[in-house]
């Protein structure tokens, strides 16, 4: 790499990603200002200020196509859609937040610093275009990821869970820079677009290397057997931050697992490889997610499902799958951040929702007719019922495994959807047809209590938005236009 005209180069590497600059800067600006006024009303809305102007920056990008810092990060197209996904997450969990850490007395900087470095590491991640950027991205999300877990900490249950997360993801950082070394030494190179000259050489360390490295990405999108952590994790953070960690962490990591196989590898040496972690990872985590009493613990087996969705797409090998999944992505992101609003205002155990049961919710649909409403479109979409837009996401996926000759794994998809849509109605079922008499004794499910405005206002725009995304393909159109 010639790093002769770097400084000359610098001003334009920084506005070209200045999406990540705003973020990172606004981070520190957090931590400075929560040291001189601690817990105060404006901590959250500088946050929030800082995602929206990152939000609007990003947006011309779409059509920009190019790299930056000497090719470490990808500037422009996939890269833009995914920061974008990425930033709206941030942005709609923010939002979320704010209310809902006043109501815990956790209105504190440390929540928002944390929030915006997080998102920092995944905007580095998911426009990786080297292993270096990979590796710091990843890092950068991960540490923010374990300490927001363990956030309140008179919660055991939650100290519980960031602990565990902690420490397989240490365990899993292991396994990927054991990767970066091995494929290090069989290319002489980190440049993802240097490294798949030396693929087809059938070197053993080369593809050692690989392993090591789709280890590192299985964990983080939670993939099976690599899934552990993740019931733990949902069950024991704070809810609105674990919609975060379902949505954005999640496509940061894929746009990047996406990168290494665009760039570095062969598709016809992974593609069976990626076809099996699928087929596992969506029935373990559909038959899982059946006997779960716990909302929260639910939905973690079903975001395991989902990563075996989007494996399917990548299993294909084609830019139709690559397009695929990323439109999933951002349908998943919409569902998830929307499901785990709702489960935010339901929370009565004084432990986040970890110990609360799904029939300590029954009857809530009437007595709350906003949650029980959202709640009926998000769970419908998760399930794949048209006209929504998890139907359209589900084809999206399930259409390029087709055309690849994968036929049996489609319809394996299907099939685990179809089971999927027995513990999502029966939530409904729970909301809508149990009386609150026939729920848990000594719970406060009956109890009034306000919804804040923010948390409306999200709620009903993730609902619009998959009715939008649903009846209209604009979105997967565009993203059909970053492989082509």
């Amino acid at each position: 790499m010639d790093l002769s005209q770097a400084y000359s180069s610098m001003w334009a590497d920084i506005a070209a990603a200045l999406p990540l600059v705003i973020v990172s800067l606004a981070g520190l600006v957090v931590v400075v200002f929560d040291a001189y006024r601690n817990r105060h009303a404006a901590t959250p809305l500088i946050t929030l200020a800082a995602l929206v102007l990152a939000f609007a920056v990003e947006i011309p990008a779409l059509s920009a196509d190019g790299t930056a810092f000497h090719g470490m990060l990808r500037i422009g197209g996939a890269a833009a859609f995914v920061n974008l996904l990425i930033l709206g997450s941030g942005i709609l969990t923010v939002m979320l937040a704010m209310p809902y850490l006043k109501r815990l007395d956790m209105h504190i900087g440390e929540v928002y610093s944390m929030v915006l470095f997080a998102t920092a590491g995944m905007l580095m991640l998911g426009a990786a275009n080297h292993l270096v950027t990979i590796f710091v991205g990843l890092e950068t999300m991960s540490v923010c990821l374990y300490i927001l877990t363990g956030l309140v900490r008179k919660n055991q249950g939650a100290i519980e869970s960031a602990l565990k997360y902690f420490l397989l993801g240490a365990f899993s950082t292991g396994f990927f820079l054991y990767g970066m070394a091995l494929l290090y030494g069989a290319t002489g190179t980190m440049s993802l677009s240097d490294m798949q000259v030396a693929a087809g050489s059938g070197s053993v360390m080369f593809w050692a290397g690989v392993a090591l490295l789709l280890v590192g990405f299985l964990f983080k999108v939670s993939a099976v057997p690599f899934h552990m952590w993740t019931p733990d994790v949902y069950q024991g953070a704070p809810t609105p931050l674990v919609g975060f960690m379902s949505t954005a962490s999640k496509a940061a990591a894929f746009a990047a697992l996406i990168t290494v196989l665009v760039l570095a590898l062969p598709p016809e040496r992974w593609t069976g490889v990626l076809a099996v972690f699928a087929v596992i990872t969506m029935v373990i985590g559909n038959v899982l997610a059946l006997s779960q009493s716990n909302v929260k613990r639910m939905l973690a087996y079903s975001s395991i499902a989902h990563a075996g969705y989007i494996l399917v797409a990548l299993a294909a090998g084609t830019p139709e799958g690559y397009s695929g999944a990323l439109f999933y992505l951002l349908v998943y992101t919409v569902m998830n951040i929307g499901a785990f609003g709702v489960m935010s205002q339901l929370e009565w155990d004084d432990a986040q929702g970890s110990t609360q049961s799904l029939d300590s919710l029954a009857g809530v649909g009437y007595r709350r007719p906003l949650l029980g409403w959202t709640m009926v479109f998000f769970m419908f979409s998760l399930a794949g019922f048209p006209p929504l837009a998890g139907f359209l996401g589900k084809w999206a996926v399930f259409a390029p495994a087709i055309d690849a000759d994968l036929v049996w794994l489609a319809i394996t998809g299907v099939l685990a959807s179809a089971v999927s849509a027995y513990y999502y109605l029966r939530v409904l079922v729970v909301f809508f047809m149990k009386s609150a008499r026939d729920g848990e004794p000594g719970t406060a499910a009956g109890e009034a209590f306000v919804i804040p405005t923010m948390t409306r206002g999200v709620l009903i725009f993730c609902t619009a938005l998959l009715v939008v995304l649903g009846v209209t393909t604009f979105a997967w159109d565009l993203t059909g236009t970053f492989f082509g």
